[in-house]
């Protein structure tokens, strides 16, 4: 099975939940905020009903850039993890099973490979998380990862 295609299953068993969108790709010579600020203008779409009247984002892919840090695979797979079992409008509210999300983090991680380059807006904690925003909601986390064959993206909106 090719890594694109095996990411896209474990992108299926990740993004279940309302609000939280994915994206993979083949990797590219584009950066890593023009595949975010994609999946960001999807997930717009798609929640904005939900959004609050007027809210204004980051509007470019040099914006999403801007809010975004580099970080050690490790810290990715928690990362994805809770962007896919936490709930970022009520943290410490678990909106699926974290073990079974915890193994599907670590399969993507290991998918990518151990040279892939890891990105995120947010540090979660146990009494909720810091962020800057990627998205017009009033709550987002994204973590993205680029590795030799494969871009992977995984973003949770919501807002309150």
């Amino acid at each position: 099975m090719e890594t694109t295609e095996a990411l896209r299953l474990m992108l299926g068993s990740l993004a279940k939940e309302d609000g939280v969108f994915g994206r993979v790709a083949r990797a590219d010579a584009r950066p890593v905020e023009e595949h975010v600020h994609d999946l960001v203008l999807e997930a717009q779409e798609a929640w904005a009903s939900s959004a609050v009247a007027g809210a204004q984002g980051p509007a470019s892919p040099s914006e999403v850039g801007a809010a975004l840090r580099r970080i050690p695979g490790d810290r990715a797979v928690a990362v994805t993890a809770y962007l896919s079992a936490g709930d970022l409008v009520f943290p410490g509210r678990m909106r699926r099973d974290a073990a079974h999300a915890r193994r599907a983090a670590e399969r993507v991680a290991r998918l990518l490979g151990w040279n892939t380059a890891w990105w995120t807006n947010i540090e979660p904690s146990d009494t909720g998380h810091r962020w800057t925003p990627v998205t017009r909601h009033t709550f987002d986390g994204v973590v993205a990862g680029v590795g030799d064959e494969a871009v992977f993206v995984l973003l949770q909106v919501g807002d309150d």
